[in-house]
């Protein structure tokens, strides 16, 4: 029976274990300075972006994207020192990645509206717009879809793809707004006097800015009435109150006035043959 000797064991086995080890050692060592080189490097950016002024959802969501890129080359470098071959584990992920994103178009297509939102900032959270057929304030932006809420308090969901893909209307880029009203009076009824009414009542109005620029021309001769186009500016939180009392004021001016509103009628004409 053939003896076992440690010694020469070892002999034959640590040339061949110490380079490994060394690897092992080295990998590791790489693994921790890349995670705090990583970490420097987010907060970095964090830091960068907060001087910026960048929108307070996308720096956690860059910031994340970064991290995630970060990790994995880190990963995969790691792998190679240690005689990992790479090159499978980066077709792998690659066909993984094909698979997941032609299963998840539509989710992607959110995910990258979503992208294109925060960094191109079409409109920000409390801001008022018009997008897919609806006016409502943006409540939330999420990064796959954003939350806006109407005036009766509903909640409305809209994925950020179709979202940024299709026309947006934002009340509240400028500091100001102007007003349109279009006030039909009778043909009977005299034009000057329609427009000195709605002159004093809207020109005189303290939320009115630039007085002097007034705008009250006929817009329409239409099929039962003609029709007076009305604009003054005012400042975005003045816009509906201003609307709505002008509105009111105009109403009741004209009834004490004796200017008639036309509104839709019929007439119907009864012809009765005499036998």
């Amino acid at each position: 029976m053939e003896e076992f000797n440690i010694g020469e064991s070892l002999e034959t086995f640590l040339p061949l274990a110490i380079p490994y080890l060394l690897k092992i050692v080295l990998a590791i060592l790489t693994l921790i300075i890349g995670m705090s080189i990583i970490k420097r490097l987010i907060k970095f950016l964090r830091t960068r972006l907060e001087k910026r002024n960048a929108d307070p959802s996308l720096i956690p969501f860059l910031s994340g994207i970064l991290r995630a890129t970060l990790i994995v080359m880190l990963i995969i470098t790691v792998a190679s020192m240690v005689g990992i071959a790479t090159t499978s584990f980066v077709a792998v992920l690659g066909a993984a990645g094909l698979a997941i994103g032609l299963a998840l178009q539509g989710s992607l297509a959110n995910f990258a509206g979503g992208v294109m939102i925060l960094i191109m900032k079409p409109f920000k959270v409390g801001e008022v717009i018009e997008a897919q057929g609806v006016i409502a304030s943006v409540s939330e932006i999420q990064i796959f879809h954003t939350v806006l809420k109407s005036y009766d308090n509903k909640t409305i969901i809209i994925p950020n793809g179709p979202l940024y893909n299709d026309k947006i209307i934002n009340y509240s880029t400028e500091a100001t707004r102007v007003v349109e009203w279009i006030f039909g009076i009778s043909y009977d009824d005299n034009i000057d006097q329609a427009r000195q009414i709605i002159d004093e009542i809207v020109y005189t109005d303290d939320r009115v800015i630039d007085k002097e620029s007034k705008y009250i021309n006929v817009a329409e001769l239409a099929d039962s009435s003609v029709n007076l186009k009305v604009r003054a500016r005012v400042n975005q939180p003045d816009f509906w109150s201003l609307f709505f009392d002008v509105t009111e004021k105009v109403k009741k001016a004209f009834d004490q006035q004796g200017i008639t509103i036309p509104y839709p009628q019929v007439d119907a004409h009864l012809h009765q043959k005499t036998p």
